[in-house]
């Protein structure tokens, strides 16, 4: 199996290890190019712990400030465990998405011990503030990093939809799902990929990735790696011959 990955590098290149020790091989080609935004001040006084929702946030986090000692909550395993390998010494992972990253944070953190600083991008998805407000918490997000849309396909990735070369694309994004429809479309290739298995992390992805035609969408039941993972796993081992659609 050939699969197409879409992540920013960084995280594109760590989930090619992965699947290369479970025998399937990986093109990258991000859809999002990550950008640090230089010279952002962080101010640490009066915050109780730090909300992870991306490895990119991690990574911005760490880089922005030498704090370690802080609580800090991460929306899944793989971001936690990113975040711990950078140095933060007591993380949580929520194991899942924004709404059970709100319900951990909600059982763990006092209203009455400062705010909630959440390490983001420019474009923040879902409403993690929001629905800590709800239960009496303060957020303040912070904008380390922008996610720049890739503005074009690689002349590597249009051959091998051209050829149908690519067996499957991971998503792990509404956004990077909607920039891949869309450089497909510019590129006359959208029918290419009724050859292509698509996997998706939640709903909302799937939802941006079904502006055009695949051989099958599939959505991980839970929304972290290893779910998403064993869904094509399981596709592997059926193999293109099989129906996808189950």
């Amino acid at each position: 199996m050939y699969v197409l990955l879409t992540r920013p590098r960084e995280d594109s290149a760590a989930l090619a290890v992965l699947l290369q020790a479970r025998g399937i091989t990986s093109l990258i080609e991000p859809m999002l190019d990550i950008q640090q935004i230089p010279g952002v001040p962080l101010a640490t006084e009066g915050v109780q712990a730090f909300l992870l929702t991306s490895a990119n946030g991690a990574r911005a986090l760490a880089q922005a400030t030498a704090k370690r000692d802080l609580p800090v909550y991460a929306v899944g395993e793989a971001t936690a465990k990113l975040a711990r390998a950078l140095g933060f010494r007591m993380v949580q992972s929520a194991k899942g998405d924004v709404a059970s990253l709100a319900n951990l944070v909600a059982e763990c953190a006092d209203p009455k011990a400062g705010v909630l600083l959440h390490a983001a991008g420019k474009n923040v998805a879902g409403d993690l503030a929001g629905a800590l407000a709800k239960r009496g918490l303060t957020v303040r997000c912070e904008a380390f990093y922008e996610a720049r849309p890739a503005q074009g396909l690689s002349p590597r990735l249009a051959g091998a939809l051209e050829k149908e070369a690519i067996d499957a694309v991971l998503f792990f994004s509404p956004r990077t799902a909607g920039v891949f429809v869309r450089l497909v479309n510019e590129a006359g290739l959208a029918a290419s990929c009724e050859r292509v298995l698509a996997f998706c992390l939640s709903p909302a992805v799937a939802e941006a990735a079904k502006a055009i035609h695949w051989r099958g969408l599939r959505v991980a039941p839970s929304p972290n790696v290893e779910s998403l993972l064993r869904e094509l796993e399981d596709a592997s081992a059926v193999g293109r011959g099989d129906n996808p659609e189950g």
